[in-house]
């Protein structure tokens, strides 16, 4: 039987009528376990009224609450305590599965293959010669890095910095640039991390369906009538469809922006440098709203911890302003060892490499597949995007003969039923297991 509290015995435990306090104390008292989970919260009128506060306010505490995943439900038909932990957690990307000890592939994440990154060796020793190491000194990026990087970015960007790796660019843009509850414009599919990132701060995701060239011009057009602040897309590889944005297509995003000019728009180069395809963005045409977010880590290995990240000297500027609430600026060493990376000859052959078997692998698999009449288009990709007649039921018979993938649902997809099939650590003797697991969905 659920417990109603009693909004009279609430009121008098919150100390602090204010949002949050309100939420603080609540949680407090969940976490003592002096509220039960599975109890039904007071209803946001009633508590109002008691504490003598505006129901803005308590919808606000509860709005807290629900994004901490320590609450549930709605307002109006009540909310019910569902957890004691107030920790905020990415729950698209943790939500992968327990497979016990039965999976013999597991194709949930496109982690790049260890056996295919570079030595780091020279590039670390190479990385602690970077000037004024150890100083406190806050370094956005070190002048050989930013050398670096500008003879191949794809637009002459005014400011350039470094964060902790693709993602962490990414959540750092969204809190130092945009106010929390704002809309923002998503190609889908997305990365499952910036859907729970847009959750976390409490922002509207607007899904902006995409074609093989990229986000559809009248998907976007649509979008842009529902006012967002900024879009959010993958301008070069997809790293879920393996799809590549044309130039004509950007073109025409670009056309549609044209009238939007206070929209921010943020690029996820995710792939980075594993990519054939020639970095693109549309920098080109609106450097002063482009913030350009590129990830080594798939190429040069997740330990580097780096991405640069590009824009104007004041969005720039605000971005690093927000670190210095946390680490302040990625380690010197490491820009070091990347900016020797992006130079280095063997290096570069160990690039064109891992691209090359990264393809076979995909190729492998999709070949597998179509002797078994399921086509998959050619493309660039360290991931195969399928259609699925049923997500549900292609999980649990992969699942069943020990393969894990990734769900399309979970990639903000409202249209259609896929699955997210990565290769990047297929072993040739299980490309026709799995191909021959997959066609069973389709019996």
């Amino acid at each position: 039987m659920t417990t109603k509290i009693d909004p009279n015995w609430l009121a008098g435990m919150l100390t602090n009528p204010t949002i949050r306090g309100i939420a603080m104390d609540i949680a407090a008292l969940i976490r003592e376990e002096r509220i039960a989970i599975g109890s039904q919260l007071p209803s946001v009128r009633e508590l109002a009224e008691v504490l003598g506060v505006s129901p803005a306010t308590i919808s606000a505490a509860w709005s807290q609450l629900r994004r901490q995943k320590v609450i549930a439900g709605r307002g109006r038909t009540g909310m019910w305590v569902c957890g004691q932990h107030v920790s905020p957690r990415p729950e698209r990307f943790e939500k992968i599965g327990n497979f016990g000890n039965t999976i013999l592939a597991d194709m949930t994440l496109s982690a790049p293959d260890p056996a295919l990154l570079p030595d780091l060796s020279a590039a670390l020793c190479h990385g602690l010669l970077a000037p004024n190491l150890n100083s406190y000194q806050r370094t956005a990026i070190i002048p050989e890095l930013e050398q670096t990087v500008r003879r191949h970015w794809p637009y002459p960007a005014e400011a350039f910095i470094t964060s902790d790796g693709g993602f962490d660019g990414m959540y750092l843009a969204l809190q130092a640039l945009l106010f929390p509850g704002s809309s923002v414009a998503v190609e889908s599919p997305t990365a499952a991390r910036v859907l729970d990132m847009l959750d976390h701060l409490g922002m509207n995701a607007i899904m902006v369906e995409c074609d093989e060239h990229g986000p559809e011009p009248e998907a976007l057009k649509q979008a842009l009538l529902q006012k967002p602040t900024a879009f959010i897309f993958q301008p070069r590889t997809h790293s879920h469809t393996g799809n590549a944005m044309s130039q004509e297509r950007l073109a025409e995003l670009a056309a549609l922006l044209a009238v939007h000019d206070n929209v921010l728009i943020l690029e996820d180069d995710g792939v980075g440098e594993l990519s054939t395809h020639a970095a693109i963005s549309l920098g080109r045409y609106y450097p002063d709203r482009t913030v350009h977010i590129r990830s080594y880590s798939k190429a040069y290995g997740p330990d580097l911890r780096l991405a640069v990240i590009s824009g104007s000297k004041t969005c720039m500027g605000q971005i690093q302003s927000f670190r210095h609430f946390g680490a302040g600026w990625s380690s010197r060493i490491l820009q070091g060892a990347l900016a020797y990376l992006l130079t280095d000859a063997q290096t570069q052959q160990s690039i064109a490499h891992a691209q090359e078997v990264y393809h076979q692998r995909r190729q492998a698999l999709a070949d597998a597949l179509a002797r078994r009449g399921i086509y998959v288009p050619e493309n660039d990709g360290l991931c195969i995007w399928l259609p699925v007649p049923s997500e549900r039921y292609a999980l649990v018979t992969l699942a069943a003969r020990g393969i894990a993938v990734q769900p399309g649902e979970r990639a903000g997809v409202k249209s259609g039923q896929f699955i997210r099939l990565s290769i990047c650590q297929l072993p040739d003797h299980l490309v026709e297991p799995v191909a021959e697991a997959v066609s069973q969905i389709f019996r």
